[in-house]
């Protein structure tokens, strides 16, 4: 039989989204700001979105045979996408820990949450961010404080020469400056 024509079943939408690992022993780190985007997208799942889909199923199973009715399908689709996202985040905050890197404001050695600029051997300056597993966005310059760079930046200080080891070779790399955001006033 070809394959167009086997039947979907329910468990191949609701196989379990593999979580980004954490190495062993160690937490979630997160800072306020990544934890509130999470929580709010959580919130926001839970509140609106879910219930406008389950509407929209429950209208959708109302106009009789379920099986050719492309919005009862979809919507059972969307719903299963919905509640996983939900088991996704309802885990990470669970395990998360806020980590607040404004109380290393002024400090020279880079720990999480530090904005760091950096050179290496061919003189082009680079600027991370270091930030937790679920917030991380390479395109904003913000890396995992998991990866390889922020492995290799955390417990440096500024003008530190540094080895980091990239495909194939081994470069340096130099600490130029060390930044973390100013505490909020009380």
């Amino acid at each position: 039989m070809s394959k167009a024509f086997t039947k979907e079943t329910d468990q191949d939408d609701d196989d379990e989204v593999r979580l980004p690992a954490i190495p062993a022993g160690s937490k979630n780190y997160i800072t306020p700001a990544g934890y509130a985007v999470m929580r709010h997208e959580l919130l926001d799942l839970i509140d609106n979105e879910r219930p406008k889909i389950v509407e929209a199923v429950f209208w959708a199973a109302s106009n009789g045979d379920r099986s050719e009715n492309g919005d009862y399908l979809y919507g059972k689709k969307r719903l299963r996408e919905i509640d996983r996202r939900i088991r996704f985040l309802t885990k990470r905050l669970e395990i998360a820990e806020v980590i607040d890197p404004s109380v290393h404001h002024g400090n020279e050695q880079i720990f999480f949450g530090a904005t760091v600029r950096y050179a290496d051997e061919e003189g082009v300056e680079r600027t991370v961010t270091i930030k937790g597993i679920d917030e991380s966005n390479s395109a904003a310059g913000e890396v995992s404080w998991i990866s390889p760079i922020a492995r290799t930046l955390l417990k440096a200080r500024e003008g530190d020469v540094l080895k980091l080891l990239v495909p194939g070779r081994v470069s340096e790399i130099e600490v130029l400056s060390v930044q973390y955001p100013m505490p909020l006033a009380a």
